[in-house]
């Protein structure tokens, strides 16, 4: 018997780093994706096959002694099989470059949770949604479950630490093209550098804070209008703000300027500290802007919004 399941990953459009201080964050589900095939097997083992590496265990080792990337689906299958007779069998396949902030850790997540659980039940996408951030946890203990929120539900939504998530229903037609600094970055150090910048400019911080804020409730109204153009001005502007706290390096304002020579307006989405940015395109100058990249030599791919979420089969 088999079950199988896939998620897409996901960009921050605005707020990154601000979110953590009580500012919405805006995340888009992009049609780029992780697919998981769950088998029940006849030997009582977990056996995990992806193309970052293969994990074989039985059951019932504790989470914590367990280093692999793929703890999240031994956590999930452990948790699913308890004290049955049989084994599970997962394989991974994706689309989605690892470690570069575009929800890959999610969307293996939320797709593995769904292939899992389906073998044995069919469960609402609710439900599902708590088992992958339960997962996700074995990995960013402090995860606040937005990520997992936007690959299972799909399309746009708004963020913030008092409100969690929110749906948002405008669809609005506008491409985005990822271009890959390929620079390692550390997630936590650059979350350090931006609490250190916060601590000796707190009167800045405060008003960056507000200013983003404010740009965000502009850029919701935008989305209702499908003004791509205007949209690419706060893009400008959000950049702007994570210029003055830290998050860019000379690769990353190299490759923005790049992407702004044709786009509407290009970004950082993440961290920061290197892996990608992106650039806001539409039908009129998308190629032009992923040749822009390409001359460059930069490792670049175009998306567009997943509205589907969580596809089970």
């Amino acid at each position: 018997m088999k079950s199988k399941a896939s998620a897409p990953g996901k960009v921050i459009l605005f707020g990154e780093h601000f979110v953590v201080y009580g500012v919405k964050a805006i995340l888009c589900a992009i049609n780029k994706r992780i697919a998981v095939t769950a088998e029940k097997i006849d030997e009582r083992k977990i056996s995990i096959k992806s193309n970052i590496g293969h994990l074989e265990l039985e059951p019932n080792k504790p989470i914590s002694e367990i280093n692999s990337p793929l703890k999240p689906f031994y956590y999930l299958a452990n948790k699913i099989i308890q004290d049955k007779n049989f084994g599970i069998k997962i394989d991974v396949e994706s689309e989605i470059p690892l470690g570069v902030g575009l929800g890959s850790s999610s969307a293996c997540c939320v797709a593995g949770a769904a292939a899992i659980s389906n073998l044995f039940e069919n469960n609402s996408k609710e439900e599902i949604l708590k088992l992958a951030i339960e997962a996700e946890k074995t990995i960013f203990q402090n995860t606040s479950g937005a990520d997992c929120t936007v690959c299972t539900f799909g399309g746009l939504m708004e963020y913030d630490k008092e409100n969690g998530f929110s749906k948002i229903e405008s669809e609005p037609n506008f491409h985005l093209v990822i271009a890959n600094s390929n620079v390692e970055h550390s997630t936590e150090s650059v979350v350090a550098g931006v609490r250190k910048f916060k601590k000796n400019n707190e009167a800045e911080f405060s008003k960056l804070c507000k200013d983003e804020s404010h740009l965000i409730e502009n850029v919701l109204e935008l989305l209702k209008e499908n003004n791509i153009r205007e949209l690419g001005e706060r893009v400008i502007k959000n950049q702007e703000y994570l210029e003055r706290i830290g998050i860019s390096n000379a690769k990353l304002r190299e490759m923005i300027q790049t992407g702004q020579n044709s786009s509407f307006g290009a970004k950082i989405t993440g961290a920061g500290g290197g892996g990608c940015i992106f650039a806001l395109t539409d039908e009129s100058n998308l190629e032009n802007t992923i040749k822009e990249f390409k001359e460059k030599n930069h490792e670049c791919f175009s998306v567009k919004i997943d509205f589907k979420g969580l596809d089970t089969f």
